[in-house]
């Protein structure tokens, strides 16, 4: 099996797109995927009764734990993370740098944690959220959380064991677990491997990802079960106030590390742009590996937990520049736009 899927993929999917500096050095220009436009290139999932029952109990509550674990047999299980909920909401544009969300509202349900199994047959995870859609079925991720770069129609471009777990909380399922039926990203992703990375297409704008989630074990549609946060695809304003959400796991390989996968986990401050890449735009928070996919909301009401996505946590400053400790969005335009409305017209 090649290093490929080894370990690049595996680094990239656990949270951010995390690239030594020869490998950013090489990055193509924005202008490389401006010929023409793209398309929309998708997977099919669990589409069978007996394949959805099988992966929702493949992912079992350490399993979940375990997620992103580079070396999973030798990996202690997490503590859990039991910081006390806070029923008072958040005072309006309080800048946080990254702690653990106990507030409650909306997005403590439609914010949750996506699981994936990658070729090689090691386990990971991002972040993922339900958004308002025709389907009432439609959650919103990164690109880079459902595939590597190249051929579309080979499997083994894709991951695997599809699964998202709503309010996700030290190896439960609050809401329950929604397996997916299917999964689209830009075709820009289809890119030859030996030319393209996945950090190209990435900064070039193209990491959104989109899936259609099967109903629930009862029959009922995701959105019905978790509510679902707005979605906007809009241009991004220097300084627009922003809140993000995730699940970063970096404790899992790194005992030092703040955070590990537990718990949501929330940063909130003022937008800037990426000097090394202007597509993307970030706020100062320290969320790594494991929050990729994760919301970015703008006009976010504390009180109630909602607010609009306006982007999908992409990378860090070691990829984007900036201040140390910001995390980067891919901003929704108009290659997320076309994922979304191919998604929303997908039967649940």
């Amino acid at each position: 099996m090649s290093t490929t899927h080894r370990t690049f993929p595996r680094t990239l999917a656990a949270g951010a797109l995390l690239l030594s500096a020869t490998t950013a050095a090489v990055l193509l220009p924005t202008a490389a995927f401006a010929a023409e436009r793209d398309s929309v290139t998708t997977h099919s999932g669990a589409t069978t009764e007996q394949e959805r029952g099988r992966i929702d109990g493949y992912w079992t509550p350490e399993r979940m734990k375990l997620a992103g674990a580079m070396v999973p047999e030798i990996t202690p299980v997490p503590e859990d993370d039991n910081t006390p909920d806070d029923p008072r909401p958040l005072a309006p544009n309080t800048p946080d740098p990254g702690a653990t969300w106990t507030h409650g509202g909306a997005v403590d349900k439609n914010v949750g944690r996506l699981f994936f199994t990658f070729s090689d047959g090691y386990d990971g995870s991002c972040t993922a959220t339900v958004v308002k859609s025709a389907n009432r079925s439609t959650v919103i991720t990164a690109a880079h959380c459902l595939r590597g770069v190249g051929a579309g129609a080979t499997d083994a471009t894709w991951n695997h064991n599809l699964y998202f777990v709503p309010g996700y909380r030290n190896g439960t399922k609050p809401l329950g677990g929604f397996s997916i039926k299917e999964a689209a990203t830009s075709s820009r992703w289809d890119a030859d491997p030996g030319k393209t990375t996945s950090a190209d297409v990435a900064v070039a704008g193209f990491d959104t990802g989109i899936l259609v989630a099967n109903p629930s074990a009862e029959g009922r549609r995701i959105a019905d079960v978790t509510g679902s946060q707005n979605i906007a695809f809009t241009e991004p304003a220097e300084g627009e106030f922003i809140h993000t959400f995730g699940y970063p796991k970096d404790r899992l390989n790194n005992p030092s590390a703040k955070y590990a996968g537990s718990r949501m986990i929330h940063c909130a401050g003022p937008a800037r742009q990426g000097p090394k890449a202007p597509l993307l735009w970030g706020e100062s928070c320290d969320m790594s590996h494991g929050a990729s996919g994760g919301p970015h909301l703008a006009r976010f009401d504390t009180r109630t937990g909602t607010g609009t996505v306006v982007g999908v946590t992409t990378t860090s400053e070691d990829l984007a520049g900036g201040q140390p400790n910001t995390l980067y969005a891919t901003r929704l335009g108009d290659s997320a736009h076309r994922l979304y409305e191919w998604a929303q017209k997908r039967a649940a």
